[in-house]
């Protein structure tokens, strides 16, 4: 057994406090990692779901220990927690308790509802579970404290009791066990007891000596800026996490990191984030669900960083397709649309004239006023007809008068332009697609290159990713079997969505190189400014 490997030590150890319990994995995992941790575990769930078992299996694990249990009422004194007062010690006007087979003497506690603690016990205890310490009189005494498991029906509802409850890094819901486990739990016979060699349990110095190891122990970059992320997304929640509970998280992830024999905290060991950010069950849910969803994440490769960059580059090249731009001539000029449809390089000539932003029209030769008198003026005193004053005007038809706005031929007449009323104005200018620099659209691609060039190796990292995940995830000694499923679905949602990046980047390229660019009569013209002012030079010298 001496041979084993620090995570071979563990998983052998860890399934002998399985030993006879059912559907109690998880709790186990992680009240031996919060042991191992220097934190302290609460079970929330109903009586009779093995909570006490739990923390008496823990006890076992650890060599020299004592063990500690109490049911806490509203009515506990600190008596019963810390030991009675020396009467010896009173005696010499001393105030002193006598802790032995007391919890300031235990290295495993388990409290049972722990949540009933009152006023007269509780900055004691919040003493003991923080620093390991105890305030005996007028001596502040170090305790042999490892861990606590807590236990609870139901959680804290009163401010004062919130500051024990962030004792508790790890935090988890027991329910019942579950129909399809119930089976077993009825075949099991008798009192199965753990039995634990001693060469596997763990002492006060190997526990030391695996602290400090930990302390060495990489966090990366991927994981900081995971942690982060989490951060904000619990302050968008409402999901209160104090920075104490942050600096213990990352102590945690580095004990499972070095447990695991790695020097570098991975994506795997932030699964213990459910476990020590919820403030009520439901929380955990959302977490859990928070964190699956990035487990194909990295600090600089986030694929929801990389599609909002897709979107932009998409944005771009939409906004550079529908820009439109004044036409010109091979010789750069302007170009405008004449009256006869043809392109000119005048900016002025003749127009349809306007009123009040409508277009103004002749009448017909043989128009009729509302007063039954020919028009002897089509252009109405030089003022033209609005489309409106048009049709109140009547036209002959078939020896009958029919108002224009019921002629048949209304509109093949607006249509001819040599029934406008003309004026001299200025001409449309004639649009077209924008022509865009070459410079421009190399460094489009250069940079869509670029960014090709990055999704396609976080690409590559993500499938090697996806190889080695259910590999990583059954070998962890902390994270249960059950997460390889969920992980592998959204790694493979990731993975599509990163196929279909690599795709829209590549019909990006190609939609840029399409683009129209500027002709070339911008370099003749830069060319012949430049000769014309050679010339002028020579003259001058001659």
């Amino acid at each position: 057994m001496n041979n084993l490997s620090i995570t071979e030590r563990i998983r052998t150890l860890r399934d002998a406090l399985l030993t006879g319990l059912v559907e109690r994995d998880l709790p186990i995992r992680l009240s031996l990692l919060a042991a191992l941790s220097g934190e302290h575990l609460l079970l929330v769930g109903p009586p009779g779901t093995a909570k006490s078992l739990i923390a008496r299996r823990l006890h076992t694990a650890f060599s020299a220990s004592n063990y500690f249990e109490r049911l806490l009422t509203r009515f506990t004194v600190p008596e019963e927690i810390f030991g009675p007062l020396s009467i010896k010690g009173l005696e010499e006007d001393r105030y002193e308790r006598l802790t032995k087979s007391y919890m300031p003497s235990a290295s495993i506690a388990f409290l049972d509802e722990i949540f009933k603690a009152n006023s007269a016990i509780l900055n004691s205890l919040l003493t003991i579970l923080n620093e390991r310490e105890f305030d005996n009189g007028t001596r502040r005494e170090k305790t042999p404290l490892i861990a606590v498991i807590g236990a609870s029906n139901e959680l804290p509802d009163c401010e004062e009791l919130n500051a024990l409850f962030d004792r508790f890094l790890l935090r988890l819901h027991v329910d019942s066990v579950s129909q399809e486990a119930f089976p077993s739990l009825v075949g099991l016979r008798g009192h199965t007891m753990a039995t634990i060699p001693e060469e596997l349990k763990f002492s006060d110095a190997d526990i030391v000596e695996l602290q400090a190891s930990a302390e060495a122990v990489e966090v990366p970059d991927d994981i900081v800026a995971l942690l982060c992320a989490v951060r904000e997304w619990c302050n968008i929640e409402s999901i209160q996490v104090s920075d104490r509970r942050w600096r213990k998280i990352v102590k945690l992830l580095k004990i499972s990191a070095l447990t695991n024999e790695r020097q570098t905290v991975s994506i795997w060991d932030c699964w213990l984030l459910q476990h020590c950010l919820w403030n009520t069950p439901e929380d955990r849910e959302k977490i859990y669900q928070w964190y699956a969803c990035r487990v194909g994440a990295s600090a600089a490769m986030d694929p929801s960083k990389l599609t909002r960059i897709v979107v932009s580059w998409e944005g771009r090249l939409k906004a550079d397709q529908s820009s439109r731009s004044q036409a010109r001539d091979e010789n750069g000029r302007p170009l405008y649309k004449s009256m006869s449809g043809d392109p000119t390089t005048e900016a002025d000539g003749p127009t349809q004239a306007l009123r009040d932003g409508e277009p103004l029209y002749l009448s017909p030769t043989d128009a009729i006023s509302s007063r039954n008198s020919y028009l002897r003026d089509r252009t109405n005193n030089g003022r033209g007809y609005t489309l409106s004053e048009l049709d109140q005007l009547h036209v002959s038809s078939y020896h009958s008068h029919v108002r224009i706005s019921n002629w048949k031929e209304r509109f093949s007449y607006i249509a001819n332009q040599s029934n406008w009323h003309m004026t001299e104005g200025s001409l449309n200018e004639i649009m077209e697609p924008t022509r865009q620099k070459p410079s421009y659209i190399d460094d489009c691609l250069r940079q869509i290159d670029n960014l090709k060039r990055d999704v396609v190796s976080y690409q590559s990292h993500l499938n090697q990713h996806i190889k080695e995940m259910d590999l990583q995830i059954r070998s962890h000694l902390w994270v249960t079997t059950e997460f390889a499923k969920p992980a592998a679905e959204n790694l493979s949602q990731t993975q599509a969505e990163v196929d279909m990046l690599v795709t829209r980047i590549a019909r990006a390229s190609s939609a840029f190189k399409l683009l129209p660019l500027e002709s070339d009569f911008a370099n003749i013209v830069a060319e012949d400014v430049k000769t014309q002012k050679q010339e002028q030079g020579d003259e001058e010298n001659i």
